[in-house]
């Protein structure tokens, strides 16, 4: 009962005292506010995928015959030449059945000379009617069976040449080597799987899959740039960006049933072996010439049932405008196609305590500064 006149006439003093906002918004009072110059800027027309790398050219090393694994002749994970020598399967075998079928051959060969002067006595004897015309035409069929066998050893040596051949295993592109699944002293053959794997690196490809509603869109607008001239930039996953420009070198006749896609593809520089086969990335077209457009800080804009706006500084007072950011608008900065012409102050700082038609205190902050 004794502390209430005191607490009574606190409040009433309370009560007649100016707060918050509404001391502010009296003339000499105006709100601090925190702004940033919308900005007019060249936009290049892009389009962000995500996409895949792939080596142009990728090789699985198998053995072609069986033996003894006598050397590993490569590092793994280093670069190789084309035809550069991978294992080499212990010969000897080989060469013993080379050997085998160049006797053979030899053989053959004369055979077929005997046979050739057995026929040419036989049509001797015909011509002095000393002889038959039996005999003549067994030597001929003689002659003709040597040619023949003659034929068939060729073949046998040829084989085992190739067979001698495959003992050796080279690399048949150029490109980075994988890791060997086999070592020196095991046996290997058709049936041992896969040795290692080889895929090229420079140039390389990039494949992304594009939506039909994206080839739609396209179509409608009626735009549609010369393929050869849009331009194929990569950003990988920590948001650093691939020196090398890609040009698109294909486009997938189908369309993809389950995901309702077509697959698109690149092929991007690669001199440095920065961009490996498998990898995941974000894939940027761009094409056409670049457009102005507004822009303005992401930390600007706000959002309610009727869309969004942002607040502008005119005549020392905060104003609303609606504003229509660009498709696909991300990141710190936004692009905007409709309501901002450029210059106009944007409220960036302090848009808790903003209500339109407010006294405010413009100050200008950096465009890269945090937003509060």
């Amino acid at each position: 009962m004794i502390r209430a006149p005191g607490l009574l006439l606190c409040l009433l003093l309370a009560s007649a005292l100016p707060t918050g906002a509404a001391a502010q918004s009296e003339p000499g009072g105006a709100l601090p506010v925190g702004t940033v110059a919308a900005r007019r800027t060249a936009i290049d027309k892009t389009l962000d995928f995500v996409g895949r790398v792939e080596a142009v050219s990728r090789v699985e090393v198998r053995a072609r015959v069986t033996g003894f694994l006598e050397a590993v002749l490569f590092k793994e994970g280093d670069p190789v030449k084309d035809g550069a020598a991978l294992y080499q399967i212990e010969p000897d075998l080989f060469q013993a059945a080379v050997t085998q079928a160049q006797g053979a051959l030899e053989r053959s060969r004369a055979a077929q000379t005997l046979a050739a002067i057995q026929l040419q006595r036989a049509q001797e004897l015909v011509d002095r009617n000393a002889g038959t015309l039996v005999a003549r035409d067994q030597a001929r069929a003689a002659l003709d069976q040597a040619k023949g066998a003659v034929m068939g050893d060729e073949a046998s040596l040829r084989t085992a040449q190739i067979n001698l051949g495959y003992t050796k295993i080279a690399s048949p592109i150029a490109g980075r080597i994988g890791r060997t699944s086999v070592t020196k002293g095991n046996v290997v053959g058709p049936d041992s799987g896969i040795l290692t794997t080889i895929v090229s690196q420079d140039p390389i490809y990039v494949a992304f899959p594009v939506s039909q509603r994206e080839f739609l869109r396209v179509q409608q607008s009626g735009d549609r740039p010369d393929r050869s001239r849009i331009s194929v930039r990569i950003r990988f996953s920590d948001g650093s960006v691939y020196g090398e420009v890609g040009r698109i070198n294909f486009v997938n006749i189908s369309v993809d049933r389950t995901t309702d896609t077509v697959l698109v593809r690149a092929s991007m520089p690669n001199p440095a072996g920065d961009l490996r086969d498998g990898q995941l990335v974000q894939v940027a077209l761009q094409a056409g010439t670049p457009e102005e457009k507004v822009v303005v800080p992401q930390a600007a804009l706000v959002a309610d049932q009727g869309g969004v706006y942002v607040f502008v500084v005119e005549d020392g007072r905060a104003v609303t405008r609606r504003v229509k950011p660009a498709a696909g608008a991300s990141g710190a900065d936004i692009v905007l196609d409709e309501g901002l012409s450029g210059g106009e102050l944007v409220i960036v700082d302090g848009l808790q305590r903003v209500r339109p038609g407010l006294a405010v205190r413009a100050s200008p902050v950096a465009p890269t500064a945090s937003r509060t």
